[in-house]
């Protein structure tokens, strides 16, 4: 019965116009981390990357994911290279551990390390040197792909162009990171973000074939929603459940952002203290509870994601987590 924690930050839902509501500051700056992975795969579509080598939704839905680095995920990443005549050693991610218990057992039994394939980047990673690859031409691809991550590079600049064609802020501006998978990462106002995810849930506002990307993208992800995530993450269940009426991904540092396509909405939010798990999945959750016309089973499912309870290590309930009651009030008026 008594508040323990409290997690601050800023929500912002925009339809094609502008805010249509927002939660602290809309105007805060911050990196989208991994949240925008569906903007930066929209490049792999418009330019006939995608359709010149046969990409399937659920290679579609991987170019958009942040994943468990499960045998699934890994394989797919392989196999993708090897059809472009690449290899893991292509790939410019870098490697850590696979989230995916049963894959990290299986490396520490067969005494294995980690490589660039269980980085829960790679499938992102996959969809760059496929853009690559294409851009190209006759040209050598292994010596058109060195230093694809570099700002400077033509794949690169691609990508921070769409990006800056989404969310209409000029990233000439602005502060650039390096991300954790070595890509430049720009920084936005939350509104602009808001606003590139309700760009791609209707298609207004972006040139015809981005519009066309995103909706390829999006049918895709609701096809093939593991691929973007893993067994009990918050995106997969989300989408596996929603279906097209919901694309969600998550960024590291307690960033997340959404298209509502029946809607005409995008949602960007962003926790000061850069929690996801605690924080961020809560507020989106309590997003799609507010706005959505859900089912009771649709609802219940929501409610839980919303309103999750704490566990001990016997198993007995110990608290819960759940949004501020302002959050779930403006939401719903």
């Amino acid at each position: 019965g008594l508040l323990e924690s409290t997690h601050l930050g800023h929500a912002v839902i925009c339809d094609a116009k502008g805010i249509v509501d927002a939660w602290g500051d809309p105007a805060t700056v911050i990196f989208p981390r991994s949240s925008c992975k569906m903007l930066q795969a929209l490049p792999l579509l418009e330019t006939g990357a995608a359709d010149a080598v046969g990409l399937t939704d659920r290679h579609l839905a991987f170019a958009c994911a942040s994943h468990q680095g499960a045998h699934l995920h890994v394989d797919m990443a392989s196999r993708w290279l090897a059809d472009l005549g690449l290899s893991e050693a292509d790939l410019r991610c870098g490697a850590h551990e696979p989230y995916d218990r049963t894959e990290r057992d299986r490396l520490i039994k067969s005494d294995e390390s980690p490589c660039q394939l269980h980085n829960n980047c790679s499938g992102k990673h996959s969809g760059f040197v496929c853009l690559g690859c294409s851009m190209a031409g006759s040209a050598d691809r292994r010596d058109f792909l060195r230093g694809y991550v570099q700002p400077g590079h033509a794949v690169m600049r691609e990508v921070t162009a769409v990006i800056q064609a989404t969310t209409g802020f000029d990233l000439g501006t602005t502060a650039v990171g390096t991300d954790g998978c070595s890509i430049p990462t720009y920084a936005v106002p939350l509104r602009h973000l808001a606003h590139a995810f309700a760009r791609v849930a209707t298609g207004v506002g972006l040139r015809e074939g981005h519009a066309r990307a995103a909706r390829r993208l999006r049918q895709a992800v609701a096809r093939a929603p593991f691929m973007v995530a893993g067994t009990g993450r918050f995106d997969s269940r989300v989408m596996q459940l929603l279906g097209e009426r919901v694309f969600c991904k998550v960024g590291a540092e307690g960033v997340y952002c959404a298209a509502l396509p029946t809607l005409g909405l995008g949602v960007a939010i962003k926790m000061d203290d850069g929690n996801n798990a605690r924080a961020c999945e809560v507020v989106m959750a309590q997003v799609v509870l507010s706005l959505l016309a859900l089912d009771d089973t649709e609802r219940d499912f929501m409610q839980r994601l919303a309103t999750p309870t704490m566990k001990n290590w016997n198993g007995i309930e110990v608290g819960r987590l759940r949004p501020g009651a302002d959050l779930r009030i403006a939401a719903r008026a």
